[in-house]
């Protein structure tokens, strides 16, 4: 395909009547809207004006009509753009907050001196909750039984190994404070 003097012409004459690269190439035929687009930027033709069915009636956003039982959904408003909408605003719907589970706090065991342990006295059958800062010299495990096949003490499996939901939940809330 080639740019011949009439195809320009056509081309200058349809952009200026509004129409949009889709419907120039679609007239034109053998030329994609791409292509379209670049003769006009090599043209260095002005924006186009406004189509006689754009001017004549503002358009209203079409609204999909409800199917059956379904409940309504809740949108929030988003800004009507005009024009290119590469720099158009993003506009995140603001979170909504949930309210908080109820927890159960769970006591802070105090760990005898005697039943404290090292990384050295650790075995198969003692508590390895670690239990302040491992740089200091007052870092120590709980050292407390624990079940066969299970690092912690009863009462650290329980901060340990919490339900998934919960685990979750409390993510959500988290992240929405």
């Amino acid at each position: 395909m080639s740019w011949t003097n009439e195809r320009v012409e056509l081309l200058k004459k349809l952009w200026g009547e509004g129409l949009s690269a889709s419907q120039i190439a679609g007239e034109l035929g053998g030329v994609t809207r791409n292509a379209v687009i670049g003769k006009v930027h090599r043209l260095g033709l002005s924006g186009r004006a406004k189509s006689s069915t754009a001017s004549a009636k503002p358009r209203r956003p079409r609204t999909a009509a409800p199917a059956g039982n379904s409940a309504p959904k809740r949108t929030t408003p988003q800004p009507q753009t005009h024009g290119a909408t590469a720099l158009k605003a993003d506009i995140a719907p603001a979170p909504v907050i949930q309210a908080k589970p109820q927890v159960e706090p769970i006591a802070e065991l105090v760990v005898p001196i005697s039943q404290r342990a090292s990384i050295l006295t650790l075995t198969e059958r003692t508590c390895k909750w670690p239990i302040g800062d491992p740089a200091t010299d007052d870092f120590y495990f709980c050292g407390r039984q624990s079940d066969a096949g299970v690092p912690y003490c009863a009462h650290h499996c329980k901060i340990a190994y919490q339900p998934v939901a919960d685990r979750r939940a409390r993510k959500v809330v988290a992240q929405a404070s």
